[in-house]
C-alpha cells in the first residue's frame, strides 16, 4: 500500500513559502537602514557614533551631546517658566536671546537634514532592492522636510517675535513706578480721509500697581479746554494761564504746527498732548501707545473677535455718512469692524456715551484675550499690532507689562472719567480733578478716601443712552465705576 501523505500537505500547495538566504539578508539591510534613520529621529547622531569611521563618531558624538544638552535646557526652562514666570516673559522679550535662538534652529535644520541624509547613505541604499531602496528614499525624505520644516517654522515664528518687537517698542531708557503705580496714556488716533495725521480723539490713562497689576482707567474727553500743562514744560511756558484757543484734542495739531518749539521732538503732537495729560490730572505719565482706530479692527479680527453686551442699536456710519446698518442688542461677539463701530459710533449718541462704549471695548479686550488665544493667533497678532500701534514703551520693559497685564486679567478695572456731570470740561477745576484722580487711585489700593466735594449719584439702571447705560445728566455707568464689567 502506498504511504499516506501528512495532512495539510497534498500536492504540496499548502506548503510555507520558502526564503532563500538572499532575500533574508536584504530584508536585515532593509530593517537596518531604516532603524540607521529612526535612530536620528530620536538621537541625532546616534547612526554616525556607531560606525568605526573616527570622523563620524566625531560628528555623531557632537551632534548627539549639543541634543542632549538642548534637552536639558529646554526642559529646565519649561521648569523655571512654570515656578517663575517672568522668566518666561523675560526669553519672548529679549531681542538678543531671539536673534541666537532663531540662528540657532536654523542651523539645527540644515544639520539635522545633513544627518539624515548621511544616515541614509550609511544604510546603503545600493545594496537594496529596488522596491527597499525607494520605500527607504521615500522615508528619509519624508524625516527630512518634517523636522527641518518644524525648525525652520519656529525660526520664522521666533523672528516673528523678535521683528514685532524692534518695530514696535522703543529704544529708550525705563520709566520708574511713582509712588508704586505706571501711568500709560492710551491715545487713539484716526487716519480716515479728511483727517489730520493721528490727531488723538481717544485719551485714556491705564494706571496700573506695579505689583498687583490692578487698573484705573482715567478718561478724558476731547472737548476739555482751558486746561494747564505740566508744569515747566514747553506748553506750559507757551500757555500759562491754560490752554483756551482749541480742544484737548487740538493740542497735537497746535504742537505739529509749531515744531520748532520741539527741537528734540520725534513726534511734537504726542509729546504735548502728554504734557496736557499730566496737567490735567496730576499724574507724570511713563509711557504712550497711540492707536490707530482704522487699524484696530484687524487686531480684533486677529484674536476672533470680542464679545460685548450691546444695550440698544448702534448704527455703522452717520454723522455725515450714510448709515448702513445695525450693530442689533444682545450679547454678541463682534468682528473688527463691528468693534470698531461699537467704540466709535456717534450718531444718536454723545461723545461721553462714545467713551463709555470704549472702556468696555479695552475691559472686554483685557478680560477675553487669554495667553492661549494670543499663542494661536500670533503672527496675525504681531501682524496688526506692528500696523496699529506705536508706543515708546521699551522692548526691554515688555516682559514686566506682560505680567502685570496678566495679573489685571483677575481683576476687575475701575474707571474715573474727567466728564460732566463730575467735570465742567469748559472750565474744569484741577485741584478737584487732581483731588479725585488721587481718590480714584486710593481706592484701587483698598482704600476708603471719600471723593471731593460733590456726591457721586448713579446712573438709572433702566436708562440706556447711545448705547451705554446711563444718560449726559446722570453719567454713565462705565465712566465711573469701581467694576467696568459689571457697568458694560
Amino acid at each position: 500500500m502506498p504511504p499516506v501523505p501528512s495532512p495539510g500537505l497534498l500536492d504540496g500547495r499548502d506548503a510555507p513559502p520558502r526564503t532563500s538566504a538572499a532575500e533574508r539578508a536584504a530584508r536585515v539591510r532593509f530593517r537596518r537602514a531604516v532603524a540607521l534613520m529612526v535612530m536620528t529621529l530620536v538621537l541625532p547622531g546616534s547612526a554616525q557614533l556607531m560606525q568605526g569611521d573616527p570622523r563620524r563618531r566625531l560628528v555623531g558624538l557632537t551632534a548627539l551631546t549639543l541634543w542632549l544638552l538642548t534637552v536639558v535646557l529646554t526642559v529646565l526652562t519649561m521648569l523655571v517658566s512654570l515656578l517663575w514666570h517672568g522668566a518666561a516673559f523675560y526669553l519672548i522679550s529679549n531681542t538678543v536671546l531671539l536673534g541666537l535662538l532663531r540662528v540657532f534652529l536654523m542651523v539645527g535644520a540644515v544639520a539635522w537634514a545633513a544627518l539624515f541624509v548621511d544616515a541614509w547613505r550609511l544604510g546603503q541604499p545600493l545594496s537594496l532592492s529596488l522596491n527597499h531602496r525607494r520605500a527607504v528614499v521615500g522615508v528619509n525624505g519624508v524625516l527630512c522636510f518634517s523636522v527641518a520644516g518644524t525648525l525652520l517654522f519656529g525660526a520664522h515664528l521666533v523672528g516673528v517675535q523678535r521683528s514685532f518687537l524692534v518695530t514696535m517698542f522703543g529704544d529708550g531708557e525705563a520709566s520708574g513706578a511713582h509712588h508704586g503705580r505706571y501711568n500709560v496714556a492710551l491715545l487713539g488716533g484716526d487716519a480716515g480721509a479728511g483727517r489730520w495725521g493721528l490727531r488723538p480723539d481717544s485719551i485714556t490713562v491705564a494706571s496700573i500697581d506695579a505689583e498687583t497689576g490692578k487698573t484705573v482707567l482715567i478718561g478724558l474727553p476731547r472737548n476739555m479746554t482751558n486746561f494747564p500743562f505740566a508744569e515747566g514744560s514747553v506748553m506750559a511756558e507757551q500757555f500759562p494761564d491754560g490752554f483756551d484757543v482749541e480742544y484737548l484734542n487740538g493740542v497735537s495739531t497746535w504742537a505739529g504746527d509749531n515744531p520748532e518749539l520741539f527741537p528734540d521732538s520725534e513726534n511734537p503732537g504726542i509729546d504735548a498732548t502728554l504734557m496736557a495729560v499730566e496737567g490735567i490730572t496730576g499724574l507724570p505719565i511713563n509711557y504712550y501707545a497711540m492707536v490707530n482706530l482704522e487699524g484696530f479692527k484687524d487686531l480684533v479680527d486677529a484674536v476672533g473677535g470680542v464679545t460685548l453686551n450691546v444695550r440698544s442699536p448702534i448704527p455703522v456710519g452717520g454723522l455725515g455718512e450714510d448709515v448702513t446698518g445695525y450693530i442689533q442688542p444682545g450679547e454678541r461677539t463682534l468682528d473688527g469692524h463691528d468693534t470698531l463701530w461699537y467704540a466709535r459710533a456717534r450718531e444718536g449718541s454723545d461723545d461721553y456715551s462714545r467713551m463709555a462704549r470704549q472702556k468696555c471695548v479695552l475691559n472686554a479686550m483685557l478680560h477675553q484675550i487669554s495667553p492661549q488665544t494670543a499663542l494661536r493667533n500670533f503672527e496675525q497678532i504681531a501682524d496688526a499690532s506692528t500696523a496699529m500701534i506705536s508706543t515708546d514703551l521699551p522692548a526691554g520693559e515688555v516682559d514686566r507689562f506682560i505680567a502685570l497685564a496678566l495679573k489685571a486679567r483677575n481683576q476687575p478695572v475701575s474707571t474715573l472719567s474727567l466728564v460732566p456731570p463730575l467735570v465742567n470740561t469748559a472750565e474744569p477745576d484741577i485741584e478737584e480733578i487732581h483731588a479725585r484722580v488721587a481718590a480714584a487711585l486710593e481706592r484701587a489700593e483698598g482704600g476708603q478716601t471719600a471723593t471731593a466735594k460733590g456726591g457721586k449719584r448713579r446712573p438709572d439702571p433702566d436708562v440706556v443712552t447711545g448705547g451705554s447705560l446711563g444718560s449726559l445728566s446722570e453719567g454713565y455707568a462705565a465712566n465711573q465705576t469701581e467694576d467696568l464689567g459689571s457697568a458694560c
